[in-house]
Formats: C-alpha cells, sequence, structure tokens
C-alpha cells in the first residue's frame, strides 16, 4: 500500500479520535497530590543524602544523583502537565505547582510552556522544526552546504553533542533567553525573566545556607543526567524513521500525532518514573489528558496504537543512527544511507 493511502486509512480509521481522547481529559485533584508526594518527597530525601555522601564517597553521590534525575524526570513531568493546564483542575494551584516544580528542574514554568504549546500545534512542520524537536536537515539541504556546513552538522548530530553537551546549553542557556521571537516578543522576555528569578533566588538562598560548592555540586550531579534523560526521550518521540514531516501546505494534525510521534514501551517502574510520557502520540493528540490518564486511555482504545511507531528501549538506540529527513522516501536516513544515495545519483 502507497503512502498516501496509509494516510488515508489512518485518517478513516481514527476519524472520531476527538471523541475517543476528551473522556480521558478529566483531572483528579487525589491523584495529582498523589503524583506530587510521590515526586517531591524522595527527590528531597536522596538529595539530603546526596549531601551528606559528599563528604566521604563521590562515586555515591552519583550514583544516588542518577537515580534523583529520574524523580526529577517524574517532577518535570507534573509541570508539563501544568503548563498544558492539565494536572489539576484549579488554574490557581496548577500555576503555583508549575512554578515550584521550575525551581528543582531549573526550566523556566511559563516560557518552556510557550514553546512547547507551539510544539504541539506545529510538530512535524519543515519550517518550524527548530521547536521543540531536534534541528534536522533534510536531504536536499544537507547536499546544498558546504563542507564546513556539512561537518558542523555532524558534529551536532553526534551523540556525544546532542545527548551530553545539547543538554547542558539548553538548561543553562537556550532556556535562560528568548532566542524564540514568538508574537508579543516583548511580553515572552519579561515572563522568561519573572521565571528566572522564581528559579535563581531560591538557588542563591539555598546555597547561602548549606554551602556554594556542595549546593551547586549536588545540583550539578542531578541536572546533569537529568539533561540526558530528558533529551533522550525528546529525541526518540520525534525522530524515529518512519516518522512525520511536511511542509505546512501539506501537513496534517492527526497524522503529525500518530505517525509524528512514538509509543515507547518501557517497564513499568520506568513508566512510572517518566509519568507515561512514552505514550506521546496520545498525548499529542490531546495535550490536556493528564499524564496519570495516557495509560488507561491506551489500554482501554487499542485502535490509537494500531498505526504508531512502536519502540522499545533497544529500538530507541537505533534511532541514534538516523541523521537526514529524506522527502522523497518520507523517512529518516543515516548518513552513510546518504553517501549511499548520492553514489548512485552521480553514475546516473
Amino acid at each position: 500500500m502507497s503512502k498516501k493511502n496509509v494516510d488515508q486509512e489512518i485518517k478513516e480509521a481514527l476519524k472520531n479520535w476527538r471523541s475517543i481522547v476528551s473522556k480521558y481529559r478529566k483531572k483528579s485533584t487525589k491523584k495529582a497530590i498523589g503524583q506530587m508526594a510521590s515526586s517531591f518527597l524522595p527527590f528531597i530525601a536522596v538529595w539530603v543524602l546526596m549531601y551528606f555522601t559528599l563528604e566521604f564517597s563521590l562515586t555515591l553521590t552519583i550514583l544516588l544523583g542518577i537515580l534523583n534525575a529520574f524523580f526529577l524526570v517524574r517532577i518535570f513531568i507534573i509541570q508539563h502537565d501544568c503548563g498544558h493546564g492539565s494536572f489539576i483542575k484549579s488554574q490557581k494551584a496548577s500555576d503555583i505547582i508549575g512554578y515550584v516544580c521550575s525551581v528543582f528542574s531549573f526550566l523556566p514554568f511559563k516560557y518552556w510552556a510557550v514553546t512547547h504549546t507551539f510544539h504541539h500545534g506545529h510538530n512535524g512542520q519543515l519550517e518550524t522544526r527548530q521547536v521543540g524537536d531536534m534541528p534536522t536537515l533534510t536531504v536536499e539541504e544537507f547536499r546544498a552546504k558546504s563542507w564546513w556546513g556539512r561537518f558542523k552538522y555532524k558534529v551536532f548530530r553526534s551523540p556525544i553533542v546532542i545527548f551530553v553537551i545539547a543538554p547542558a546549553y539548553y538548561l543553562i542557556v537556550t532556556t535562560k533567553y528568548p532566542f524564540l521571537q514568538f508574537n508579543k516578543w516583548k511580553k515572552i522576555t519579561l515572563t522568561l525573566l519573572k521565571d528566572n528569578l522564581i528559579i535563581i533566588i531560591p538557588y542563591l538562598i539555598i546555597g547561602y545556607f548549606v554551602g556554594w560548592a556542595n549546593f551547586f555540586a549536588v545540583q550539578f550531579i542531578i541536572l546533569f543526567f537529568f539533561g540526558i534523560i530528558a533529551f533522550w526521550f525528546f529525541y526518540i518521540q520525534h525522530q524515529h524513521e518512519f516518522s512525520y514531516k511536511k511542509w505546512k501546505k501539506d501537513w496534517d494534525f492527526l497524522l503529525s500525532a500518530i505517525k509524528g510521534s512514538t509509543y515507547l514501551k518501557l517497564p513499568r517502574v520506568m513508566e512510572w518514573f517518566t509519568g507515561h510520557i512514552g505514550i506521546h502520540h496520545i498525548h499529542h493528540l490531546n495535550s490536556r489528558i493528564p499524564n496519570y490518564n495516557l495509560k488507561k486511555c491506551i489500554t482501554e482504545n487499542k485502535i490509537l496504537s494500531k498505526y504508531v511507531t512502536t519502540l522499545s528501549f533497544k529500538d530507541g538506540l537505533k534511532m541514534m543512527f538516523l541523521k537526514l529527513w529524506d522527502e522523497e522516501q518520507q523517512r529518516m536516513i543515516t548518513f552513510r544511507e546518504y553517501y549511499r544515495l548520492e553514489k548512485v545519483r552521480f553514475s546516473n
């Protein structure tokens, strides 16, 4: 079956998707409070333990930091849902919780929510691929680059840069200045300034009382591994082989959610830590569904996963080798595949 026919089949099979997912939007204050308690309390406990282990074992501190990075992922999912207005019934409470989460995650609450909402409305559009996804060149764009341009892109798309250096840069630089110029840019700039003050002031206060060196050592370890984990998830959610990337004139919201997002099947404990964000296609169908309802939605509606790319953790590792979007084949390809195609093109 051709890709065009497959797309039509998806649109026909899921023509009632709005009514299917809408009933899972219901927020639960009880579940929200339970999730906060099971996220913040262990995070703070492990943070304190890390502070004391610094005195006798850096290795143990780092191991605890990796564990706490997963608790921070869970806290960030709460912040993420608050940004969508999907976590708790009260909007005022949602904002307060979101700002508290941002102090832990080091990510500005309102500004990040604005950029992320933009991503949801434009996921898979080639004109806006720099927002909410990893910068990706098409085959034609890569071909048109100079040798220096190609070299820079290859360096950027290397695992050490994209999963280690890029997360640190994103946390420290990208989210601290409004590089993305949306409408009402001046207002967004002021929002980001306020967001970052809300983060920095508690850091200064805590650092003053517990000691700058130890405080920042513990925070650096946690945020370093948190950034790696977060970037890994963002990467495999939209960078899979048969993803969905179109120019605006040909773009379709339903197809961008189903084909452009993945369903990452994880062990139950990892689902818990990540707030079921691996069920990413349903999250993109309706971002108003709280994370604690995603599992129920996918379990009760098998049709929603019939056409999605389903990945295991091992499958996700293979995604690291995909570098370019081939518009002709409508899939991500490796650099090796690109040069193989170029060899055929020149021989003809």
